[in-house]
């Protein structure tokens, strides 16, 4: 099925980092797809280009997911420009605005990690459950959702902790989503990448490394974006039938119990 054309993705938060390397993977296996991002209109751009000189069908469509009333225009729009979705990707995310003591954390922080990484997934889910679940739908396409959450969904970081409640909270949306949408043959995954470089990880990356090479990783290195974008595009072409709700730890073996 991966290289259906009929197969049309939205990827969220696509404009760099992992969600760009999810849209170059998925566009390498046929899918059409539309880019999301918001606040760097100029990198959605240079983002689509790219994926457009390397032959992949392509769309950008800007908008801010944390805004619930603009998710079906950010639907319609990406169908308009490519045709029915059968695939989304809720990659947005963003990091706390300060790291320190958890006793010092703000509401500002809190409501804003939630927002984006959690209550946006949600939302944006529905939205598009609603459009399948309504819509007739090809026997010959595999039709899915993939949260990318991260492994802070289970491990606590005390420096980070909005930033891990807002996870584990979007992790159990993909078991939600994943138990109400198995009677309509939508699968829905949860990918939590571990230490991966990119744009956010850029200030913390030597940091990151060293710990990897001391051992917090069974492999002493950290992951890429594009990576991350071959496990997306296996799970959003049908290439682990018979799955649903599942946990993918995209972390090197970084939560594998070890004494």
């Amino acid at each position: 099925m991966a290289g259906n054309p009929g197969q049309v993705a939205l990827v969220t938060g696509s404009g760099r980092g992992i969600g760009l390397g999810i849209a170059k993977a998925l566009g390498a296996a046929g899918f059409s797809v539309a880019l999301n991002d918001f606040g760097r209109d100029d990198e959605l751009a240079i983002a689509a280009e790219t994926l457009r000189s390397e032959g992949i069908r392509v769309a950008a469509v800007p908008g801010d997911v944390s805004s619930l009333a603009g998710h079906v225009d950010l639907l319609r729009a990406a169908e308009d420009a490519l045709g029915p979705l059968t695939t989304l990707v809720n990659n947005s995310g963003v990091g706390v605005l300060s790291r320190g003591d958890l006793l010092d954390v703000t509401e500002e922080s809190y409501d804003r990690c939630m927002a984006i990484n959690a209550k946006a997934h949600f939302f944006l889910t529905q939205a598009f459950a609603k459009r399948l679940v309504s819509q007739s739908r090809s026997p010959d396409l595999f039709y899915s959702v993939v949260n990318v959450t991260s492994s802070n969904a289970v491990a606590a970081s005390v420096q980070r902790g909005e930033y891990c409640a807002s996870k584990a909270a979007a992790a159990m949306i993909s078991k939600v989503f994943a138990a109400r949408l198995g009677q309509d043959g939508i699968a829905v995954f949860d990918v939590q990448p571990g230490l991966i470089e990119t744009e956010m990880t850029a200030a913390v990356r030597e940091t990151y490394q060293r710990r990897a090479e001391d051992g917090l990783t069974l492999f002493p290195r950290l992951g890429l974006p594009s990576e991350i974008g071959t496990i997306v595009r296996s799970l959003a072409s049908g290439a682990l039938p018979y799955m649903t709700g599942q946990v993918l730890s995209a972390d090197a073996g970084m939560l594998v119990p070890r004494f």
